[in-house]
């Protein structure tokens, strides 16, 4: 008799664990992109953008400061990218694999580029300023490699941050749809409770 509940009690373990996995790798609800935009807003695929990224450029999950907010025309107001909090001499990692398409300064500003493997042609590119480069042009770099540092001076931001950008060719996209929701939604792992299992004392 014990032994038929600890059996039923494991397959009950297996089945949350199954259920669990399968959760946190289901698509974010309806009603909401990749960036946790409303439906309507183009995702990351239906604007050509795969979802390759496999490391945010600073930190674990770091606060966004400012969000892609899209100009209305090719000249207009807007921001070209993201803003994520970090202060200077924080690493700053390729977010996916390619190659440095450059490594410098721009108008004052200390920027790197990393032209994406794979992802079609033109390549989609990712920015990082300002950023105090540990590569040079034409380095093929990884996933997660570190290609510099913030910069202590040259950031647009009212408190430290690095700015992260996304083009293809010539036209601006929203860099968080190139992060899978697995990554851009990560969380603190919750246990739950097991139904007919009973809690330890």
């Amino acid at each position: 008799m014990r032994k038929r509940a600890f059996t039923g009690a494991c397959a009950r373990l297996v089945l949350l664990a199954v259920l669990t996995l399968a959760a946190l790798s289901a698509p974010p609800p309806s009603g909401l992109s990749a960036a946790g935009t409303e439906a309507g807003a183009p995702t990351g695929e239906e604007a050509g953008t795969p979802a390759v990224g496999r490391a945010w450029p600073v930190g674990v999950r770091p606060r966004v400061l400012r969000g892609w907010e899209p100009p209305a025309t090719v000249y207009g107001r807007g921001h070209r990218g993201v803003d994520l909090a970090a202060p200077p001499g924080t690493p700053v990692r390729a977010v996916a694999a390619g190659r440095v398409s450059f490594a410098g300064r721009v108008a004052g500003k200390e920027v790197v580029s990393v032209e994406l493997t794979g992802t079609g042609d033109p390549p989609l590119r990712t920015t990082y300023e300002p950023v105090r480069a540990s590569v040079t042009e034409d380095d093929e770099v990884a996933a997660g490699e570190v290609v510099g540092t913030v910069a202590p001076t040259g950031s647009h931001c009212t408190a430290p941050c690095v700015h992260w950008g996304l083009l293809r060719g010539d036209v601006y996209l929203d860099p968080l749809t190139l992060l899978p929701p697995w990554l851009l939604h990560r969380g603190p792992s919750r246990l739950l409770p097991v139904l007919g299992v009973p809690v330890p004392e």
